[in-house]
């Protein structure tokens, strides 16, 4: 199927029409003065009130950001965009198109995410029609057909990435990754509404979270995560504080140790510095190897 393309259309001035139209309510008047009561002015009131009827159902207004699609017969005209009161023969088909930016705040749709736990998403998206024609005659209902391509777009992006970064390997996550998935789902539903003439301004996330049969397993994955990285910082802080205190030790001549001593010492170093409670000092009143 070829697409549709819009073009330009054409419409008459509708303000001239008007005044067209109150001119002629003057033709009925103008008969009855010069003839009077008769059979010609009544045929000139019937034939203006059938003309006047004629020209009132060609015109239409256009509001701002808002559009006409003519057609005629069957077959498309053109697109009138122009603000104000316009006027085509009544034979032509009209129907109004709203060119403004539309907002639509999606339900929360259940999905798998890479690794194939289930997620709850939700997005929003700004949209506007840019080409009427296709948004008129390429699909049948343009504003369903994009809340359906809204969902199936927005489940095609959340599944490419997994919720939360479990490995190294994880550079892009819908958690951590706000901004790239967002830029996905703009590109990906430009794509999708692309034969409806339709295109997306913004669109980003506004709600992701673990499906609730899963949610209280990934809250202790993620406090786990969160206490196993605070103590690795932890260890690796003390074993350079224990290599500092060594080297200063033996730089500066104070003890001299073996190395069972200094193995000794580390152990009681890392216990002192990665305990969780304060250690208890113990004196020692003989020598360092009693």
């Amino acid at each position: 199927m070829a697409a549709s393309s819009e073009r330009k259309g054409s419409a008459s001035n509708g303000y001239v029409m008007l005044v067209l139209m109150l001119a002629l309510l003057l033709v009925p008047a103008l008969v009855y003065i010069a003839l009077g009561e008769g059979e010609p002015t009544l045929i000139a009131a019937i034939a203006g009130v059938v003309v006047i009827l004629f020209i009132l159902t060609g015109f239409f207004m256009i509001q701002p950001n808002q559009a006409v699609v003519l057609t005629l017969f069957g077959e498309y005209r053109g697109t009138v965009r122009k603000d104000g009161l316009h006027w085509v023969w009544p034979w032509f088909g009209k129907e109004k198109v709203s060119v403004r930016a539309h907002n639509i705040h999606s339900e929360r749709v259940k999905i798998n995410d890479l690794r194939g736990n289930p997620i709850e998403i939700a997005c929003n998206v700004v949209w506007r029609v840019a080409d009427t024609a296709q948004a008129v005659f390429d699909v049948d209902d343009y504003k369903e057909f994009t809340n359906i391509q809204i969902e199936a777009g927005l489940r095609t992006v959340g599944s490419r990435h997994p919720y939360d970064d479990m490995s190294d390997d994880d550079e892009t996550t819908l958690r951590g990754s706000g901004d790239v998935v967002n830029r996905e789902l703009i590109v990906e539903l430009n794509e999708r509404l692309q034969v409806a003439g339709i295109t997306v301004d913004e669109a980003g996330l506004t709600h992701l979270a673990y499906a609730p049969e899963i949610a209280g397993a990934m809250l202790r994955r993620q406090q786990a995560d969160a206490v196993i990285s605070a103590r690795r910082k932890v260890v690796i802080g003390a074993v350079g504080m224990v290599e500092d205190a060594l080297q200063k030790l033996s730089h500066d001549g104070i003890v001299e140790l073996d190395e069972e001593r200094r193995a000794a010492m580390v152990s009681n170093l890392l216990v002192v510095l990665c305990g969780d409670r304060e250690a208890q000092p113990v004196v020692n009143t003989g020598t360092l190897y009693q």
